[in-house]
């Protein structure tokens, strides 16, 4: 069973988190041979990445991949980091994540102790640059809590921080649809797929990483983009099952949602409580379920993201 594992770290113009990233992977503890490769795909047209990650050939316990895949967008990073490795369970971690020591011990243990499909961990937010009043905020937003214990699970998390079972949960030589690059929910339509041919979603308590939101991201603005998009989910999810009584069943929630929280959040703006936030995140996710229809879609990926960078650097 040696080298059983591979771990997947996208990434785009991120020298620092990516170095981070890898670094705590490298520092992974109790899992000896089972790691079989670290694989690295470069989501930058200009390779930005090539020379970091040869320059740490050196200090890698195990094998490290450079993947360049010039084309920006999340899912085709994604599928080109898996046409990398043959290896039959996958791990994904972004390159604004840094991993506790006993991360993947922890995912592995709680694949082995609940036979799911897919495992997802916990992550501990973090937004050192957002302002105090929401900094708490968008903590809970970029983090990711579950059960206490390590179990099965009825609902998907996002990729970043889990661990895949390559023949059950990735099927196909590109299983995540290319047609998300720009806006994300890649993983969104591949668990819904999953969850449909009877897949099982489980939960690995203590495979604990920590999440850094870079300054442009630590904004109410930003969040609540995000907001919106993960509102859409459900119902994008229905429509492309052409569910149709569910996509209405998904928009009369969202609806009701839209009303009753905007309407308490306007009452908690009045007087300038923190905890407004919140109840602006769920009036957004409300308002996506209302309005998931194509052209609607908020881009955060890709070549949108290519473009912010280019803009900040010149």
């Amino acid at each position: 069973m040696a080298g059983d594992v591979a771990v997947i770290i996208p990434t785009l113009r991120r020298p620092d988190g990516l170095l981070d990233a890898l670094q705590s992977v490298f520092g992974q503890q109790a899992v000896g041979h089972r790691v079989g490769q670290i694989v690295v795909v470069d989501n930058d047209p200009t390779g930005s990445a090539r020379d970091l990650v040869e320059g740490l050939q050196t200090e890698r316990p195990w094998p490290l991949t450079y993947v360049h895949a010039p084309v920006p967008g999340v899912a085709t990073a994604r599928n080109a980091g898996l046409a990398a490795t043959e290896a039959p369970l996958i791990a994904f971690l972004d390159d604004d994540e840094v991993a506790s020591p006993g991360w993947l011990a922890a995912l592995l243990e709680g694949q082995t102790q609940t036979g799911a499909d897919v495992v997802f961990g916990p992550i501990t937010g973090r937004a050192p640059s957002a302002e105090p009043w929401l900094q708490p905020y968008l903590e809970r937003f970029f983090g990711r809590h579950g059960p206490a214990k390590t179990q099965l699970i009825d609902q998907p998390w996002g990729c970043g921080n889990s661990l895949m079972v390559r023949a059950t949960a990735l099927p196909g030589p590109a299983p995540f649809n290319t047609a998300s690059d720009q806006a994300g929910g890649e993983d969104d339509a591949l668990f819904a797929a999953l969850s449909a041919r009877g897949g099982r979603f489980g939960w690995a308590a203590d495979a604990w990483v920590e999440e850094f939101a870079p300054p442009h991201r630590a904004t109410l603005r930003y969040a609540l983009a995000r907001a919106f998009a993960y509102g859409q989910g459900p119902s994008q999810t229905a429509a492309a099952a052409k569910d149709w009584p569910a996509v209405a069943r998904w928009m009369l929630i969202g609806a009701a949602q839209a009303m009753v929280w905007g309407a308490g959040s306007v009452a908690l703006a009045i007087v300038r409580s923190p905890r407004r936030a919140d109840l602006y995140d769920r009036t957004a996710r409300g308002i996506g379920k209302l309005f998931w229809m194509k052209g609607f879609e908020p881009h955060f990926y890709g070549a949108r993201e290519l473009a912010r960078l280019e803009k900040a650097a010149a």
